[in-house]
């Protein structure tokens, strides 16, 4: 059974920076597209960034471009997503999720996402 366990969430400051880590136990890293969302108290939840199996493709929302990066260890059998310049509008709970797909799938719509994990939270304020 595929489990993905999220951690590296915490209390920063606005500015500040963090490296989610998204570890994968159960099944092989290498065949799956992995994305990265978040929920605030009262919103939706909202895609962030996205990887392919290969991980030569990859998307981010509008709001994160060029503050974090997406990136996966096959060896470690692990996605970070690495951010940068938090804001404080970033703060939420931060999900990673795990889909079945060819080389270069990828996508920030979480309906095509089957398994996913518990959460870290992010918290971003002075």
């Amino acid at each position: 059974q595929l489990q993905l366990v999220e951690s590296g969430g915490g209390l920063v400051q606005p500015g500040g920076s963090l490296r989610l880590s998204c570890a994968f136990s159960g099944f092989t890293l290498d065949y799956y597209a992995v994305g990265w969302f978040r929920q605030a108290p009262g919103k939706e939840r909202e895609g962030v960034s996205c990887i392919s199996p290969s991980g030569g493709k990859t998307n981010y929302a509008d709001s994160v471009k060029g503050r974090f990066t997406i990136s996966r260890d096959s060896a470690k059998n692990t996605v970070y997503l690495q951010m940068n310049s938090l804001k404080p509008e970033d703060t939420a709970v931060y999900y990673c999720a795990a889909e079945l797909g060819g080389p270069d799938y990828h996508t920030l719509n979480p309906d095509e996402y089957d398994s996913w994990g518990q959460g870290t939270q992010v918290t971003v304020s002075s």
